[in-house]
């Protein structure tokens, strides 16, 4: 699913909302960051956790002069205020655990980091978008045990493995690009 090149692509990085290890904190913010350095919006559910790091990383990239992408948070609730302070955009649903379909709508490929039953429903909504998927299986959680896997047979391919940020943001461009 080729994006158009006038059309700067989004990659949605989902995963756990509270980090049981600071290593996971540092992959995801280097996953934002990667995203940004690479000419891509970023689009996160906007609240802490990994959503929290990898817009982080996102600004720190560009405040450094690395890209120009707008990192936008899209809310479960209705208050602007609970969005992480590294949002430019701040989208709020009022629809609690459905909005993470509108994450993986708004994006053109998924990253996951670590995560429970809510990336878990965000993978799944992917596969069933057709958009790319990308799991960071060193990170534990479900994106460690989905690297490499068929999520069903509507699909030919699989979730992709990736070992680190800058792994996993080549193997979304290569997607993204077509050249896979």
């Amino acid at each position: 699913m080729a994006v158009p090149f006038s059309v700067k692509a989004t990659v949605a990085v989902c995963g756990s909302g509270r980090l049981p290890a600071q290593e996971l904190e540092e992959l995801a913010e280097s996953v934002g960051e990667e995203i940004i350095r690479a000419g891509m919006n970023l689009v996160t559910g906007g609240l802490g956790g990994v959503m929290e790091a990898a817009s982080r990383g996102a600004a720190r990239a560009r405040a450094g002069g690395h890209g120009d992408g707008t990192i936008v948070g899209i809310l479960p609730g209705q208050d602007k205020g609970v969005a992480n302070p590294y949002c430019d955009l701040i989208l709020p649903t009022g629809l609690g655990i459905a909005r993470n379909l509108l994450v993986v709508q708004a994006s053109d490929a998924v990253v996951i980091v670590h995560g429970g039953s809510g990336t878990l429903s965000e993978a799944a909504f992917a596969w069933q978008l057709g958009k790319p998927v990308v799991a960071l299986t060193g990170s534990g959680g479900w994106a460690g045990k989905l690297g490499g896997q068929r999520l069903d047979s509507r699909r030919s391919d699989s979730v992709l493995g990736a070992r680190s940020a800058v792994e996993a943001v080549a193997l979304v461009r290569d997607e993204l690009s077509g050249l896979r």
